[in-house]
């Protein structure tokens, strides 16, 4: 039997990576996360990005490349990152989180993230310039 994937987003956008803080369930309340969910049957998992991200955040993106890795989760469940760009909208908490926040590379170890997305967020820092940037947003 293979695992069912579940796809996550590291939204970039003017050198900063999107954080989403959990509010739901119970157990991962309060934890930081990169954003997705579960494919769904005949969906790509581009598409399924693009589907949940707009469904989560209200927003359009494109996905770009895969991350390297994929992290187990719950038992029957396996975590794959890609990268994604903003092409409208702007990100609000709509599904099972309350907050988001825009993290420069200085700033990815603010927030608790989730177990699962530490070494996907660690991957990702690698392609966030070291500096801030200024004048943009």
């Amino acid at each position: 039997m293979t695992d069912r994937v579940v796809v996550a987003g590291a939204v970039l956008d003017a050198g900063r990576l999107l954080a989403a803080r959990r509010s739901a369930p119970p157990e991962l309340a309060g934890r930081w996360e990169l954003p997705g969910g579960k494919l769904e049957p005949g969906e790509t998992a581009q598409q399924a990005l693009v589907r949940e991200l707009r469904e989560e955040l209200g927003v359009e993106t494109e996905p770009g490349e895969r991350v390297p890795g994929e992290w187990p989760l719950a038992p029957g469940y396996v975590l794959q990152v890609w990268t994604a760009r903003l092409v409208s909208g702007e990100p609000r908490p709509l599904e099972d989180h309350d907050e988001l926040r825009w993290l420069f590379r200085h700033e990815l170890d603010t927030v608790d993230w989730l177990d699962q997305d530490r070494p996907a967020v660690a991957e990702v820092a690698r392609r966030l310039p070291t500096g801030t940037a200024t004048g943009s947003a």
